[in-house]
């Protein structure tokens, strides 16, 4: 599956902006064909766009962090209950307090039995409307995570909300008022998981049981634990949503995908191509906090890096033949779940929420050649791609 063409005139003015643009991916070849680091004056950042630059900035971690040295939380948020969530969050952060609560997510994300979390997720997706499609996107994967959390099924739908509420805190489009409604999620959420964590041992099987096995916590967790519980939700949302929604718009596009589509492995690797190919986060940040040189370049204290990780993922050098859609690839490289210390380890989770995701949507028998004719566009954004379908 190629992309359509793309002529010059109708090229993104910047990286940010091809985010949610019809077609990227020829403004991110050129970028690629350019410098390893290119300024880009009008973000006020280096963009880098090359997988070997990219890789190399995610493992500069001392030099290079997640956040600016001096504003660890959003200015947005700081000191509301939002950002308290944020300020212990250690995919959001580098501190040493950070890094002692990552092992044990770790651990137990990978020690997920993904046949069973496919089973839930099923059963959880059936339950979500299927319209607005736009809404389910985001509602099956969010209440299956809430649900392997140990969430009774009754309030699945409202943990959904108070998600959906907490990530615009994420964001640097939100507005005031958006901003206020995710604090008063965040408080909410902190305050759901505090009674689910002490009121009982969470049940056995459930992914906070994991967590708690592996973090040898006591009840009543601290607040950096109760924190990064809820991480583990909001991780899903946004990102998960789109690459549940960009997996369909392939299925949409390419009609020879849809046989495939047929079975649970089909599946699989339609959302495991596309997670290359299309993926649902297309850019992140680095902050350098001393002096480095990355690809030749001196960076300032403070200098801001643009990671285009959709641009690297379609770098022929990483991945060749890399803007065909190929169910079966040797080596299926992507760099959209991050690198090194700050890789995310439920690349294989949010795999398997979107295809059973996708097996949901497509047992509801949707019409996807008219899908493809009423279109779709992508929801503001700055770094995630998520389809709107018309």
């Amino acid at each position: 599956m190629n992309t359509s063409p793309t002529s010059l005139t109708d090229m993104p003015v910047d990286p940010v902006a091809a985010v949610t643009h019809a077609d990227p991916y020829p403004f991110y070849a050129a970028l690629r064909e350019g410098p390893p680091l290119v300024w880009n004056d009008k973000l006020r950042v280096w963009v880098a766009s090359r997988a070997d630059v990219i890789e190399s900035v995610l493992l500069a971690h001392g030099a290079l962090r997640v956040r600016p040295a001096a504003e660890p939380v959003p200015r947005a948020i700081a000191g509301s209950p939002a950002g308290e969530v944020f300020g212990h969050l250690v995919r959001m952060n580098d501190g040493a307090a950070h890094q002692a609560h990552r092992p044990a997510l770790q651990r137990a994300l990978a020690g997920l039995d993904l046949n069973a979390v496919h089973a839930s997720a099923l059963q959880v997706a059936r339950n979500v409307p299927a319209e607005p499609l736009s809404d389910a996107l985001f509602s099956m994967s969010v209440q299956t995570v809430a649900h392997l959390l140990g969430f009774a099924d009754e309030t699945l739908p409202q943990v959904d909300r108070w998600m959906r509420d907490f990530v615009a805190c994420l964001s640097p489009l939100s507005t005031p008022d958006q901003l206020q409604s995710a604090s008063v999620a965040a408080a909410e959420l902190m305050t759901r998981f505090e009674v689910l964590t002490a009121s009982a041992p969470p049940r056995n099987g459930t992914l906070l049981a994991a967590v708690l096995a592996e973090s040898d916590a006591s009840a009543p967790l601290s607040r950096a634990w109760l924190a990064n519980i809820v991480g583990l939700l909001s991780q899903t949302c946004d990102a998960t949503a789109g690459l549940l929604g960009n997996s369909l718009v392939a299925l949409v596009r390419d009609p020879s995908l849809r046989q495939a589509a047929r079975t649970r492995d089909g599946q699989q690797a339609i959302v495991e191509e596309t997670a290359r190919h299309d993926p649902p986060v297309h850019n992140t940040r680095r902050f350098a906090s001393e002096p480095v040189t990355i690809a030749g370049t001196p960076l300032a204290v403070g200098d801001a890096v643009l990671l285009v990780l959709a641009a690297a993922n379609r770098d022929p050098a990483f991945n060749p033949d890399p803007d065909n859609f190929k169910l079966i690839r040797e080596r299926r490289r992507m760099l959209g779940f991050g690198h090194g210390m700050h890789a995310c380890p439920g690349q294989a989770l949010a795999c398997t929420l979107a295809a059973a995701g996708l097996d949901a949507l497509l047992q509801c028998k949707p019409d996807l050649d008219a899908m493809r004719a009423r279109g779709w566009h992508y929801r503001p954004s700055a770094n995630a791609r998520i389809p709107v379908f018309h």
